[in-house]
């Protein structure tokens, strides 16, 4: 498991994170052994899973249909956006269970692709990382952040960094000229924003996980980066008054209305966005949202801006993780596999899939054309990150994490009670 990394040029996310429905028949892996050998005489049918949104989708078929007609094969591109790591993980587990898994599929680092590599459902790719190059042509930061127990079981092609992206019109609005600098400026400018009836933050409680980039920050904000690795790995006891105190800042922000209304039953996809609809000041969110969320609505990139949330730490972190693809230990053609996986993996295929922040050398965000991508990898390139919550625990932990919030935010629990619950729950993770 990761703590922080240090990546330059290479923060933020593909234009596919928000996630949809829908799930294909099988055509692809199951047919030969695990040792991923010889794909001569093997099915040239292979079949990718993936969680890619509607609006990028179309960019990954069209590469996909290149390779084809190159390599004579025929792969079918099955997606089911919508719920992130809250199904999309288990999704494909029951389909690897029951014999039918696909020969690829998307995945993110950390705990949450950690399960499938122990499990030995996905490949080792150490032959392909020396066959066709990866060592070199990868960022190393990224490609640690898929190496489990020493195997090398995922090839990244994002590492991802997450910031506050912010609507210049509406702060001008509240009288705000600059990004804050220190975590009491950034409560002073929430103010601001609810004084002229704007909602400062906007974010979806529901699946749990896009709220809990606002937790994990006031985490940092209150225990600094080296309590907060600790935590994240069972080291340290949630149990004491830093965690408390985040709790309590947590609430605060709904309190004080920094949130929308009903934000525990808003879907992520629909309330990321509203800072470029000007329903909601900013987000937080990675470079994902200038091609996904500002250049479809025909915005202006200039009327937009971006900025780390401050935490009065050193050295100042943010949120991240890197996501990847991984090869079906049982695929009916391993190496089809992984030319697929090395295609993807070109410059010139990242780009015209308009991954904004690539782990591939060569690949960086245009500034012509992602102005604001390559403006958040200039400014917080250099700076390390913590691993995003839900990747640092396990699915169930990070349910039961989920659960808690929840609760604390309907004023079930208390902010006492939820570090002493989230102690429980760390505890019996780092026990297993």
């Amino acid at each position: 498991m990761s703590t922080s990394y240090t990546r330059r040029g290479f923060l933020g996310l593909t234009s596919a994170a928000a996630l949809g429905a829908g799930l294909s028949a099988c055509t692809g892996g199951g047919t030969s052994t695990s040792s991923g050998g010889s794909s001569e005489g093997a099915s040239n049918n292979l079949r990718l899973f993936t969680y890619e949104g509607d609006e990028t989708i179309g960019l990954l078929k069209a590469q996909v249909k290149k390779f084809d007609q190159q390599a004579g094969t025929t792969t079918t591109v099955d997606s089911l956006p919508g719920s992130g790591a809250a199904v999309y993980p288990d999704k494909l587990r029951t389909e690897l269970l029951g014999g039918k898994g696909p020969d690829i599929w998307r995945i993110w680092g950390g705990q949450i692709g950690a399960p499938f590599a122990k499990a030995k459902q996905a490949m080792d790719l150490s032959k392909y990382y020396d066959k066709f190059g990866w060592n070199d042509s990868v960022n190393k930061q990224a490609i640690d952040g898929m190496t489990f127990e020493g195997v090398k079981s995922g090839l990244p092609f994002t590492s991802l960094g997450l910031g506050a992206w912010y609507n210049k019109s509406l702060f001008a609005k509240a009288g705000v000229s600059a990004p804050p600098k220190t975590y009491a400026e950034l409560e002073e400018v929430n103010d601001k924003l609810v004084a002229v009836g704007v909602t400062p933050l906007g974010t979806g409680g529901k699946y749990g996980w896009h709220i809990m980039r606002l937790y994990e920050y006031l985490l940092e904000h209150t225990a600094g980066p080296e309590l907060h690795d600790k935590l994240l790995t069972g080291d340290e006891s949630w149990d004491r008054p830093e965690v408390v105190e985040a709790f309590t800042l947590f609430k605060k922000w709904q309190d004080k209305k920094w949130l929308p209304q009903g934000a525990l039953g808003l879907d992520p996809s629909d309330a990321e966005p509203w800072y470029v609809q000007g329903k909601a000041a900013y987000t937080i969110c990675g470079t994902w949202t200038e091609a996904g969320a500002i250049l479809p609505a025909k915005k202006d990139p200039a009327g937009f801006g971006n900025f780390e949330l401050p935490t009065d730490k050193e050295p100042l972190r943010h949120s991240g993780f890197v996501e990847g693809y991984m090869i079906n230990a049982k695929s009916g053609n391993p190496d089809k596999a992984a030319e697929l996986i090395d295609f993807l993996a070109k410059p010139e295929s990242q780009k015209a899939l308009q991954i904004t922040a690539s782990t591939v050398k060569g690949a960086e965000p245009d500034p012509k054309a992602l102005p604001l991508s390559a403006e958040w990898a200039d400014k917080a390139g250099d700076h390390p990150f913590y691993t995003i919550q839900d990747q640092a625990f396990p699915k169930k932990e990070a349910d039961q994490y989920f659960s808690v919030q929840s609760d604390l935010l309907q004023g079930k629990m208390t902010p006492d009670a939820a570090a002493k619950k989230m102690q429980e729950v760390i505890s019996a993770w780092a026990k297993s």
